[in-house]
């Protein structure tokens, strides 16, 4: 198993400050690749943001409501690795 650090992306060409909005799963929670992870809002647009990965939410370091830049570490998730024979 490994983890993959969950960055805020860049949203918007004209802005990269964000207000986070709400953790749709849970720490703990399962989570497919392509599921919606949270929601922000920027420029009065409330936008989904998917994972990246599929793995079990295992941090989440921003909490809702907060001010988040393009680029930072908002969450964890637990990776588990496939072995290929």
């Amino acid at each position: 198993m490994h983890q993959t650090e969950i960055r805020m992306p860049k949203l918007s060409p004209k802005s990269d400050q964000y207000f986070f909005g709400t953790w749709e799963k849970q720490v703990g929670e399962h989570i497919q690749k392509g599921e919606v992870l949270f929601e922000v809002e920027s420029e009065k647009v409330i936008s989904e943001v998917p994972s990246e990965v599929t793995g079990v939410v295992a941090e989440q370091r921003v909490d809702e409501g907060a001010t988040v830049k393009a680029g930072e570490v908002v969450g964890v998730v637990t990776v588990q690795m496939i072995e290929r024979r």
